[in-house]
């Protein structure tokens, strides 16, 4: 949550200094590429091939063969990219090419992406090998290192925006260059904290050794298979380049907002759970891994269907008060909010596959996510095709949505055939419950919208805004207790309880 309040302060300062238009379409998509490796990698394939195997060898074969693995595995994995990273520092116009072809249509803003993205293309060498080690971190059940080392991006980024842009030639350069440093930093980060933990992670000279070979048997697929919803994000950043220039601007800035929710929820669910039902399968114990599953959608929902209410109300007041200031003007922030409830839309289908695609990666099986993988990316692809020209920036991000509820469907059919999801009543229950709660909640703020005219002054706007977002989770609140959906005076107790600790 942190790294994201922090990650919001770094986008309003994107949004401040450089606006939506062509500058800073042409930094997005200089971003896009390394971060759509982190997001795989991070929160993704990698994790899911190389946590199972490394928690497996650490339980049945102990510390030494455990460090052994790793250390391997990033040898092979850090010849890999950095073979990568200069193929892509060498073609970087050609790649430009197919993710920002309508950059072609304006020089200048093709000239300044690819020099962007030449910057920005290291860190992708950087993240992938912090992925390795926060994924031995969390094989290891230490998880508050691997998480906080993010904040490092942010920080940095933030650092570059104020105090290096006035020795650059704008402030896209000054961001490029913080993408990349972040990347330096959160890699140290991470290995010192290995080191502390006694694992340390000098890596070995790169050997494809039978452990090696299954470890990329499993994560190639998984490149596709998890990361569905990156690639599809990367397909509406291709589409945009096509629309009006700031298309691409507009579309990022409400992403982001949506990430809030799907960033904390989704990737912390996806993260935790992965390790957990493969212990419990690893044990034998099919129902602890049916009951951790149902446990997991239940609580994502349970925060995460309020939260689309919310956007889809509040939208234009959110982009407004974060984002309306400076370059970004408040029509900029009122057309990237409906981009956000396009996004939102999607909101509960982008974080179930989060917690879905680990029920198929603990049991080793990273094929079948791929098969559906491709079939959505298609899925996607046509829809981007067909709403991009009649709902402009509004296309691509409900494009993804009514695809992201399609992979869900898919993977829910297949688990469910394979006896590996079972919903309970009660589970089924609560969700019901919870949707009722939920359209409660953002009809009681949209009422109160109407009732309260939203002002003119930034402090009275913000003032305005936190009241509603309180108000919102205040009747959320009653509603769970009211429902019996979660017990209020319980949470206090614990909450209490921690902080006195």
């Amino acid at each position: 949550m942190l790294s994201r309040i922090l990650g919001l302060v770094r986008d309003q300062l994107l949004a401040a200094f450089m606006g939506a238009g062509a500058l800073q379409d042409a930094y997005q998509v200089a971003f896009r590429l390394p971060n759509m490796f982190r997001r795989l990698f991070g929160e993704g394939a990698f994790n899911a091939a190389f946590v199972p195997l490394f928690s497996s060898v650490l339980t049945k074969e102990g510390v030494p063969e455990a460090r052994n693995f790793a250390r391997r595995a990033l040898g092979v994995m850090l010849v890999w990219l950095v073979f990568l990273c200069v193929l892509g520092e060498v073609f970087m116009p050609q790649v430009l090419r197919i993710i920002a072809p309508g950059f072609m249509q304006h020089g200048d803003r093709y000239t300044l992406g690819v020099s962007l993205s030449r910057i920005t293309f290291p860190y992708l060498v950087l993240i992938c090998a912090a992925a390795l080690v926060a994924g031995v971190l969390n094989g290891l059940h230490k998880f508050s290192m691997a998480a906080a080392a993010y904040l490092a991006f942010n920080v940095v980024g933030i650092a570059a925006i104020v105090f290096a842009a006035p020795f650059m030639p704008n402030v896209a350069y000054a961001a490029a260059w913080g993408v990349t440093a972040s990347g330096v930093v959160q890699l140290g980060l991470l290995l010192w904290a290995c080191h502390r933990a006694g694992f340390g992670l000098m890596p070995l000279p790169p050997r494809l050794t039978p452990r090696i070979k299954l470890l990329v048997r499993r994560m190639v697929p998984g490149l596709i298979g998890s990361g569905v919803g990156q690639i599809n994000l990367t397909i509406d950043t291709i589409i945009a380049t096509l629309l009006p220039s700031g298309s691409v601007s507009l579309m990022y800035f409400a992403d982001r907002i949506n990430q809030l929710p799907l960033g904390v929820l989704g990737a912390a669910a996806g993260t935790t759970l992965l390790p957990v039902l493969t212990r419990h399968l690893a044990a034998g114990d099919h129902v602890a891994a049916r009951d951790a599953q149902n446990r997991s959608i239940d609580y994502v929902l349970l925060l995460t269907l309020p939260a689309v209410a919310g956007l889809m109300v509040l939208a234009g007041p959110i982009m407004i008060v974060l984002f309306g200031h400076g370059a970004f003007t408040e029509h900029d922030a009122l057309l990237s909010a409906q981009a956000l409830r396009a996004y939102a839309l999607g909101l509960p289908a982008f974080v179930m596959v989060k917690v879905l695609s680990p029920a198929f990666f603990a049991r080793g099986d990273t094929r079948t996510p791929v098969y559906i993988g491709i079939g959505i990316l298609v899925f996607n692809f046509g829809l981007n095709l067909a709403l991009m020209k009649p709902l402009l920036h509004v296309g691509p991000p409900l494009a993804s949505s009514i695809a992201a509820f399609f992979n869900v469907a898919c993977l829910a059919f297949i688990l469910h055939r394979r006896k590996s999801l079972e919903l309970e009543g009660q589970t089924k229950r609560r969700i019901g419950l919870t949707i009722v709660a939920s359209g409660i909640m953002g009809g009681v703020v949209w009422l109160l919208g109407q009732g309260v005219v939203f002002p003119h002054n930034f402090w009275a706007r913000s003032v305005w805004l936190g009241g509603m977002v309180m108000a919102g989770a205040g009747v959320y609140a009653v509603l769970l207790h009211m429902l019996g959906l979660a017990d209020l005076a319980r949470i206090v107790a614990r909450l209490r309880s921690k902080l006195s600790r």
